[in-house]
Formats: structure tokens, C-alpha cells, sequence
């Protein structure tokens, strides 16, 4: 068998080793350490800051958004279980932001839609939240934020296209009850 002797030389751009990552300088790894507790921290931050997936806020504010939903409609939106939006609704009505009847179309599920005072609710939990996103990037300028957003950008299409198969395998798993 004959030798190659590019695949054998020191030459790394006719190796096959070429497409393979070296191997992190402690430098490097120290940055996407960094990085990495960086954005885990922000993400913190965010979800201290927001009102939860299925808030009453958040509840208040969709429903502003679709008007009358039923509760299975809102639930799949919310993106959490029935018995989650539930006990939120039931709240909810108690205090006489939303009103829930039944569907004419199918009698096992309801409607949701706001009240008056649930309707000024709402309109007070978007403007809190409008400013409290204003606030958050008030540190950066205009320029730093378009530039933060492309970065933002550019990793999360990256990380969907590298990552999907696994988060996606992940999200798809039943959940034992």
C-alpha cells in the first residue's frame, strides 16, 4: 500500500485532523466559562424578572392579545399544564378579571375573555413590562444594543442548527404523571 504523504506530514491543512477543533488553550476556556456563567446569569435574571408562563399577568395580557380563547386554546399557548391554567383562571375569575363560559361549539371546554377591570389589568401589566424591557438595556447605547442583538442573533441560529436534534428530543419526551 502506498503512503500518502499528506495525510502523514505536519501540514494540518491536508490532514484530516483539519476539521476537528484543537483542543481549548486554559485562555479560551476560561473565556467560554466565562461566557457560559455569563448567560446563565442573564437568564436568571430574565426569568426572575418576568411573570412565568402562566402568570395572571401573563394570562391577563394574552387574553388582551386574543380576546375571547378557550381554555384549552390558552393553555396550549401558555405552553403548561391544564391543571396549571386552571388554578390561575380560577383566581382569576374570583377576582372578577375574566369571565369563563361555556363554549356553544364544545360543552367540555370554556371561553376566557377579560372583564373591564381585567382589561385595565392588563393594560397596566404591558406597559410595567414595556418599561421594565427599556430598563433592562438602558446601560447600552443604541449602537451597543444593535450589536448585542446580532451577536444574540448569530449564536441562536447557530446553537438551533447545531443543537436542535438534541433539544428538540428533549422537549418531545412525555412527561410521567
Amino acid at each position: 500500500m502506498r503512503s500518502n504523504p499528506a495525510w502523514e506530514s505536519d501540514d494540518t491543512t491536508h490532514s484530516p485532523k483539519a476539521t476537528q477543533h484543537p483542543a481549548p488553550q486554559p485562555a479560551e476556556l476560561d473565556k467560554s466559562r466565562r461566557l457560559l456563567r455569563n448567560i446563565r446569569s442573564l437568564g436568571r435574571t430574565i426569568r426572575a424578572l418576568s411573570e412565568g408562563r402562566a402568570s395572571q399577568k401573563r394570562i391577563l395580557r394574552l387574553l388582551e392579545e386574543y380576546g375571547c380563547i378557550t381554555q384549552h386554546a390558552l393553555t396550549n399557548r401558555l405552553g403548561v399544564q391544564p391543571g396549571s391554567v386552571s388554578e390561575v383562571v380560577g383566581k382569576l375569575e374570583a377576582a372578577g378579571l375574566i369571565l369563563r363560559t361555556p363554549n356553544p361549539a364544545d360543552r367540555r371546554t370554556c371561553d376566557i375573555q377579560l372583564t373591564e377591570a381585567g382589561l385595565a389589568q392588563a393594560r397596566q401589566a404591558a406597559q410595567q413590562a414595556y418599561i421594565r424591557r427599556q430598563e433592562m438595556f438602558s446601560c447600552l447605547t443604541e449602537a451597543e444594543q444593535d450589536t448585542l442583538l446580532a451577536l444574540l442573533e448569530k449564536l441562536n441560529t447557530d446553537w438551533k442548527y447545531r443543537y436542535h436534534t438534541e433539544t428538540s428530543q428533549a422537549q418531545d419526551k412525555p412527561s410521567n404523571r
